[in-house]
């Protein structure tokens, strides 16, 4: 069974077995959250505010409200942010993480390889986000006249790049943090 992240509307029940017993709003309270676990989380709390900051500084580029140079600048250093950790974080889920969960709790492996998935489909997205980028910035000194015209596609993969991490990180949250706290792990 497949569980698309572009069809998806959460969490599958099948995979919800932990969540219905530890659920979110009572995780900050919970004595096996680790600290590991809390950073854990804040990355992606930082991945959810550059995603709206390069989206938010594209929007006022496009509205005329930041010129050209200024946008290139913020596109480069926040876009290369975002693209970079992104790549780094979800290839230590995928290699250390997720294995390291399903071998203390199997019943969630169909989870994890969901959440996998999900990074092949994150790749594919940033690679054009980044290619659509760099076009933008290298325009900034080659034609900026050409900038806003291709600053529309950066526009539009910022947004489906923050409706897929929305959506992505908090079924792996949903996921992995009631593993986390059940078998009193990373502490």
């Amino acid at each position: 069974m497949t569980h698309d992240i572009a069809t998806r509307s959460g969490l599958p029940e099948e995979m919800q077995t932990l969540l219905r017993t530890l659920p979110r709003d009572g995780w900050h309270r919970h004595p096996n959250l680790a600290d590991s676990t809390r950073n854990w989380m804040n990355a992606h709390r930082g991945f959810r505010q550059l995603g709206e900051i390069v989206q938010d500084e594209t929007e006022a580029f496009l509205d005329g409200g930041l010129g050209g140079d200024a946008y290139a600048r913020h596109l480069a250093h926040y876009g290369n942010l975002l693209v970079r950790n992104l790549h780094g974080h979800h290839s230590w889920e995928d290699r250390r993480f997720f294995p390291e969960l399903e071998a203390a709790d199997p019943r969630f492996a169909a989870g994890l390889e969901m959440l996998e998935s999900d990074h092949v489909a994150l790749d594919a997205l940033l690679d054009r986000f980044t290619r659509q980028s760099n076009r933008v910035v290298q325009l900034a000194t080659l034609d900026p006249t050409q900038m806003a015209e291709e600053a529309r596609p950066v526009r539009d993969d910022a947004e489906a790049l923050r409706g897929f991490l929305e959506r992505h990180l908090t079924d792996e949250e949903d996921l992995v943090v009631p593993i986390l706290l059940h078998h009193r792990l990373r502490g």
